[in-house]
């Protein structure tokens, strides 16, 4: 896959709201494979598509870019077949020790592109028209219930229908799991309308009427800043940050594992080479690792 292909791919994953990693070689020194230009996207299964090393540093990308799809930003990660110091390259630069390379040091730019919230407006008046609009100014994906390709996809469902077809609109964002369900109203008249939707508690706390802080919010405009507000001091934050240090240092939410050969660490996810020995399976950075294994698991297992 070329670079152009790699591209073409990575702006069909953002259309189709993909979460994805892109990785770019920046720096190679002889005598890796990989040049300085090299793309690849890494997908949320930890397939790879592109070019940004062999085997060896495949392994090491994988495992670095789950990790950092569940925190998000950007990560340089330099692989090196040397043991390096922390203190000889930047402070944000991750390093990870790869005895398998060839004999040269890669360093790879990652980035996580994750898809925009989707915000679900249903209904048609000022605080709708205001809602599409900041929200768009927020690079939020604003569209219409309707229009939605999946309700389940959404971080927030804002119903403001003055009054029309409401709790359809409500019981099917709930029901989809949508995490903020907002019902612009009156409180006397949001309460009433939650009263008859029959809701459990844990639907209940999903759903806020009026919707919005308490900002003293008058206008449609200022209706709509309280809602978004109210949106973005409730979303979810990602659980790790990840820093300086080796790549053993990555997200343990990632799912990693350590090849016994070479003692790289590796994703465990079923496109990393793996070996089921005695109820047991063991991931491996390449093929080399995986085959000196399965000759002799004894001697890894005990060493």
């Amino acid at each position: 896959m070329s670079s152009l292909d790699v591209q073409e791919r990575a702006r069909t994953l953002r259309r189709d709201r993909v979460p994805f990693i892109h990785a770019r070689v920046v720096r190679a020194e002889k005598p890796t494979s990989a040049r300085p230009g090299d793309e690849a996207v890494v997908l949320a299964g930890g397939s790879i598509e592109g070019f940004i090393g062999g085997t060896c540093a495949e392994a090491t990308v994988r495992a670095q870019a789950l990790a950092l799809l569940d925190c998000g930003g950007t990560r340089l990660l330099r692989i090196s077949p040397r043991v390096e110091s922390e203190r000889d390259v930047p402070a944000d630069t991750v390093l990870a020790h790869n005895p398998c390379l060839s004999g040269g040091a890669l360093e790879i730019f990652l980035e996580a592109v994750v898809p925009p919230p989707l915000v679900i407006v249903h209904g048609e008046g000022p605080v709708s028209a205001a809602l599409f609009a900041l929200g768009k100014s927020l690079d939020y994906d604003v569209g219409a219930l309707l229009d939605a390709p999946s309700l389940a996809e959404a971080s927030a469902v804002i119903v403001a229908a003055h009054g029309r077809d409401e709790e359809p609109a409500i019981r099917a964002a709930l029901d989809a799991g949508v995490p903020y369900v907002g019902l612009v109203a009156s409180p006397r008249r949001g309460t009433a309308v939650a009263a008859g939707l029959g809701l459990s508690d844990e639907e209940r706390e999903r759903l806020h009427t009026p919707a919005g802080l308490d900002i003293g919010a008058v206008s449609a405009e200022e209706v709509a800043l309280s809602i978004l507000a109210q949106i973005v001091a409730l979303r979810p934050r990602p659980d790790g940050k990840v820093g300086r240090g080796s790549a053993e240092a990555a997200d343990p939410h990632a799912g990693t594992a350590i090849d016994l050969v070479c003692k790289m660490t590796v994703a465990a996810v079923p496109v990393t080479l793996h070996l089921d020995h005695h109820g047991t399976r063991y991931w491996f950075c390449g093929s080399g690792c995986l085959r000196a294994f399965s000759a002799d698991p004894t001697s890894y297992l005990t060493g």
